[in-house]
């Protein structure tokens, strides 16, 4: 399915006291790039999601933000360690009892005491499984999004492949009377601008400039390449770069259509061909 690389995706996972919020935003770009705005608290998740987004982006310029933010739930809770309290009480009473001027212990020294407080929050091992399927969450709507935007692009690009073909199949059954009219006017022209030529010179000089203006190879090349376009279209896989060769392989065709035509309407005809191949190489360019 054709995949466009412009995208947008947003998930956030709450987890009581914090919640994990991640956006990914994805432009085209000829290889896949890859940007992060991460937190330094949260900055050893960048190899599990560049991981993921390797695994299912082939092309474009994407930026991942992950950070923390204050959850929903219940507000953080900060557990006392009581053990650690019974062992300063004891050793308190022990040493008072040696000192008794010693000043007692306060609450705000036990409080800071290393060991005494410990809250609820999630350490970055429990966070990294929690991260990583909110990075997957992200990919599917990216990609989801990408493939929507991708078809529409597709639809376009079909509509003029459509109205190429139209003007295909008018230019060519016109070739043949055109290459003959240009040939009566051009053997008037010799037989009045060069009267020591005789007939048969005359007849092979016409036709080798008639072979020269003929352009049913063009057409037909053109043809062709449609049909490949219309093919890259259906078939699974990155497209991009395989459609944008043909729109230079188009535009080919149509410049030389243009250049040996030596009638005013296929020179028209090139003229409209060359500006829907631009209109459709400007929407290859957002294909993956």
């Amino acid at each position: 399915m054709i995949q466009s690389m412009t995208g947008f995706a947003v998930q956030t996972r709450d987890l009581g006291t914090i919640s994990l919020h991640l956006e990914l935003r994805s432009v085209n770009s000829r290889y896949l790039d890859l940007g992060f705005r991460i937190g330094d608290d949260l900055r050893q998740a960048e190899p599990a999601i560049r991981e993921r987004i390797s695994a299912r982006l082939g092309r474009g310029k994407v930026e991942c933000r992950l950070n923390l933010q204050a959850g929903h739930g219940a507000p953080r809770g900060l557990a006392l360690n009581g053990a650690l309290a019974d062992q300063l009480a004891e050793a308190q009473a022990t040493l008072r009892a040696r000192f008794p001027d010693a000043a007692p212990l306060s609450v705000n020294e036990l409080l800071r005491w290393p060991g005494m407080l410990a809250d609820d929050s999630l350490g970055f091992d429990e966070l990294l499984p929690h991260i990583r399927a909110l990075a997957d969450a992200a990919l599917d709507e990216l990609v989801a999004t990408r493939q929507r935007e991708g078809e529409k692009l597709a639809d376009a690009i079909r509509e003029r492949v459509a109205r190429m073909r139209e003007l295909v199949a008018t230019a060519s059954p016109r070739m043949p009377a055109i290459v003959t009219e240009y040939q009566d006017r051009l053997t008037a022209k010799l037989r009045d601008a060069v009267s020591s030529l005789d007939e048969d010179r005359i007849r092979q000089e016409v036709a080798l400039y008639a072979q020269r203006i003929d352009v049913a190879e063009e057409l037909t090349r053109l043809s062709t390449h449609l049909d490949e376009v219309e093919r890259i279209l259906k078939a699974p896989g990155a497209a991009g770069k395989r459609l944008d060769f043909l729109m230079q392989e188009l535009n080919r065709e149509a410049n030389t259509l243009a250049s040996k035509s030596p009638a005013t309407d296929i020179t028209g005809i090139a003229m409209e061909m060359k500006v829907l191949i631009e209109q459709m190489r400007e929407q290859v360019q957002n294909i993956e």
